[in-house]
């Protein structure tokens, strides 16, 4: 027999805010994330807006000892997931240990560290990297820090889809613990990719917004549009076996009902414009939760601001809702966030819990000016009260991936 999963415990680190709340009220306030580039100096670089952590000292949280045997994708995933346990209220040693495990997931991992060892390598020799680069830089040390830090020792994993990495290892997390494999799980995704490298490859595809002003870079959907604005921070969920919960007390935040993962396997970046495989993920992620696409009232989309990704997506969507495509609500909150890449999944799938537990949709801001392709309701500016129960969440990522989690508004007792 399946088992329930549910989500007892959310820690977010966003350009936003610190934590869930700061996070979520700017969310709630229609609040944007996106200010000039401060953390390398761009050269030639022609993209002036970061969506950066604002105000964040690292050893307001972590030991700086111990913050500097850490990239900083690590640091932000600690912080996140120590906010999410402790909101779990789950205790060390209050239950079993190997039944518990992580799964937190990255696009790029430890990359502003092995931008610097680089440079140490070429500049004085290759025998004088540091013996900390190879564990500061692999892209699973996220998820063994975490694990060692709660005292974790079920699966310790960690996926890498691109931008669509956290939610395929929330889904995979979901359904650990719906099979009975593990009874918790602290899953989500970090990335820390505000770097010369990632900011100069991701600028030199076009992918990046031009644009000068923070009203008008990251606006999905809008006929303007013209690429993301990239972002950094973590996501983290503590996903719990219901009675597992129930039985202790929990406070829980909501369910998660169902996981849908495809692959476009058409194009390196380009996602398939008939949109074939993502539509065919939403009906995955619907049909693993048991219910009709008539179900589905808001859809938190993967919305990069990109003009491939927007339009393909809304096609994606009308393929996989039909007439009822119509009735949904369609949001962004990249339009807030900026892009956390592989970090992105996680932090919207936050944003979908807490939008069924508030009854209320978050907005796509700054969409104004609305592309005749991207035809949907789109929330625009301002978010609105709605009475729902169930809810998607939707990311795509480079190599086709395509991943969406359903997400049920929980009702005490039921």
């Amino acid at each position: 027999m399946k088992r329930r999963v549910v989500v007892t415990g959310i820690g977010l680190l966003t350009p936003l805010g610190h934590d869930t709340d700061s996070t979520w009220q700017a969310i709630r306030q229609a609040k944007t994330g996106f200010a000039g580039l401060t953390k390398f100096d761009r050269g030639e670089i022609d993209v002036t807006l970061a969506a950066e952590l604002k105000d964040f000292e690292v050893t307001d949280y972590i030991d700086g000892r111990a913050a500097r045997r850490m990239d900083e994708v690590t640091q932000y995933g600690l912080i996140a997931a120590r906010e999410a346990f402790r909101q779990s209220g789950l205790e060390q040693g209050s239950f079993d240990s190997g039944r518990a495990g992580v799964i937190i997931s990255t696009g790029i991992g430890g990359f502003k560290t092995i931008e610097k060892e680089a440079a140490v390598g070429i500049e004085k020799g290759f025998h004088r990297i540091s013996p900390f680069f190879i564990p500061l830089a692999i892209s699973n040390m996220t998820s063994g820090s975490v694990a060692m830090d709660l005292g974790l020792h079920g699966i310790s994993s960690c996926v890498i889809t691109a931008c669509a990495a956290s939610t395929n290892g929330i889904g995979e997390a979901f359904h650990k613990i719906r099979d009975g494999y593990l009874d918790i799980v602290v899953s989500g995704g970090s990335e820390a990719a505000i770097t010369p490298m990632a900011v100069g490859g991701f600028a030199s595809m076009r992918a990046l917004s031009k644009s000068a002003d923070p009203l008008r870079a990251s606006i999905p959907f809008d006929a303007d549009r013209d690429g993301f604005v990239i972002g950094e921070g973590a996501g983290i969920l503590v996903l719990e076996e219901y009675e597992h919960a129930k039985r202790r007390g929990a406070v829980i935040l909501g369910e998660i009902a169902g996981y849908g993962a495809t692959c476009d396997a058409y194009h390196m970046t380009a996602p398939d414009p008939e949109a074939t495989e993502a539509s065919r993920c939403l009906a995955l992620a619907i049909a693993d939760a048991g219910i009709k696409k008539e179900d589905i009232s808001y859809l938190n989309a993967h919305g990069t601001s990109t003009p491939l990704n927007d339009a393909c997506e809304t096609l994606a969507i009308r393929k996989a809702f039909g007439d009822h495509a119509d009735s949904l609500k369609v949001s962004s909150t990249k339009s807030m966030t900026g892009h956390l890449l592989g970090a992105s999944g996680a932090v919207e799938a936050a944003a979908t819990l807490l939008a069924l537990r508030d009854q209320w949709v978050p907005p796509t801001v700054g969409l104004l000016n609305p592309d005749p392709e991207c035809d949907l309701d789109y929330v625009p500016l301002q978010g609105e009260e709605l009475e729902f129960e169930y809810a998607l969440s939707n990311s795509l990522g480079f190599g086709g991936h395509n991943a969406c989690l359903a997400f049920k508004r929980y009702h005490e007792g039921v």
